[in-house]
């Protein structure tokens, strides 16, 4: 993934976070039924898919712990 790509997502709300993560997961879902079915031609793909979904769950987590520190700052 490149720096811009990761830009973007560090620039996604939360809930458009949550969204494309389980447009990811399914994503990954699939290749994996094509992998059990000899479809898939490039493998590397469910390798790719995983790196992506761990990418968005660590700047989801980033984010709520921004949130909750800055709800923290406020009381």
């Amino acid at each position: 993934m490149k720096k811009k790509q990761k830009k973007e997502l560090f620039s996604k709300t939360i809930p458009e976070l949550s969204l494309l993560l389980k447009e990811t997961r399914e994503k990954l879902f699939s290749f994996k039924m094509d992998h059990t079915r000899k479809k898939l031609k490039n493998t590397r793909s469910i390798f790719m898919t995983r790196k992506e979904v761990a990418r968005i769950l660590t700047i989801l987590k980033e984010k709520e712990f921004q949130k909750e520190k800055e709800e923290a700052k406020k009381v």
